[in-house]
């Protein structure tokens, strides 16, 4: 499902406009992002939760050389499926 077709499945469920459909879904995309951005996160009850975590540097293989490589230490960000969620999709 691409965005679009989200916003269609959103606006069919909840009875709102496409647009006003698309309105709020970008709001909950850039309200999690800066919440995530800020170093919080974002718990859903019954759905899920984002946050980051940081990865640690380690050491990787250059496939094309066959070299070792550190790869530096990053931010990433996770989900981790609610009860009810994990419940919904089995």
């Amino acid at each position: 499902m691409n965005k679009q077709e989200l916003v269609n499945a959103i606006a069919e469920e909840s009875g709102l406009s496409k647009e006003n459909s698309k309105k709020a879904l970008d709001g909950f995309i850039k309200a999690v992002s800066t919440e995530l951005k800020n170093g919080g996160n974002v718990q859903l009850i019954g759905f899920g939760t984002f946050e980051v975590k940081e990865q640690g540097e380690r050491q990787g293989i250059n496939p094309l050389t066959k070299q070792p490589i550190t790869i530096a230490a990053k931010k990433v960000v996770k989900f981790k499926a609610g009860a009810q969620l994990k419940d919904d999709v089995q």
